[in-house]
């Protein structure tokens, strides 16, 4: 039976950095729903379907089949069985990715797609309803979230480290704001699962966020066994 891993939390909580060290770290296979997205969004371009022309992306759904495997270590987005790694990341695939997303039948037919890799091999997944939604069986649920402060003060810290003019004030008023819009949205909002762990990293390091995080794969796996 595989294992499956659910870390929701707001923005800034650094879900996927330490969702893709844990997933490298356990041989599991890491989920970048993002790049599912641009999957589909890829081949609603291919297709000449515009971004507004709902049923046209409907009737697309069907046809997509979009997966994940590793070869050597390195994450492989397949489209139809095609490796489209090497096309996805464009502006234009991610215009059309964020336009389409919006779309419940999107959605519901990527989330599909996510259960059924979830059946078949030990998945880590981040997000914002992974817990509650896509995943509700994981055996594993992690709620990960930090101090509006905090989390502001890493993405501030991760910015000027690249160079960037940025302002600290301004970060902790977006992370705000967006934490109320994931909170508040119609269609799957953030929330903690009722049966998830919470861990709060305002006061621990990477280091000591992966001890937690290992610890409590650990206590599932010698359930499961």
């Amino acid at each position: 039976m595989s294992m499956n891993i659910a870390i929701d939390g707001p923005a800034g909580a650094g879900k996927s950095t330490i969702a893709k060290k844990l997933a490298k770290k356990l041989a599991f296979v890491y989920v970048d729903t993002g790049a599912m997205y641009r999957a589909m969004a890829y081949y609603f371009l291919q297709n000449g379907i515009a971004p507004d022309d709902e049923q046209a992306i409907a009737a697309a759904c069907p046809k997509v089949d979009v997966t994940i495997v590793y070869e050597n270590g390195e994450q492989q987005v397949l489209l139809n069985g095609e490796n489209v790694n090497g096309v996805i990341r464009t502006e234009k695939v991610g215009n059309m990715a964020s336009a389409t997303s919006v779309y419940p039948v999107v959605r519901k037919k990527l989330v599909e797609l996510q259960r059924q890799l979830a059946t078949k091999t030990d998945v880590i997944m981040d997000g914002r309803d992974i817990g509650t939604c896509v995943l509700p069986d994981a055996q594993v649920k992690i709620y990960l979230t930090a101090s509006v402060a905090t989390r502001a003060k890493r993405r501030y810290d991760e910015l000027t480290a690249k160079g960037t003019q940025c302002n600290l004030e301004e970060i902790e008023k977006d992370i705000e704001d967006r934490d109320y819009r994931d909170m508040h949205r119609e269609l799957s909002p953030l929330k903690q699962a009722e049966d998830a762990i919470l861990l709060d990293t305002s006061e621990l390091d990477f280091e000591e966020v992966m001890r937690e995080m290992e610890k409590l794969v650990e206590a599932a796996k010698k359930k499961q066994a």
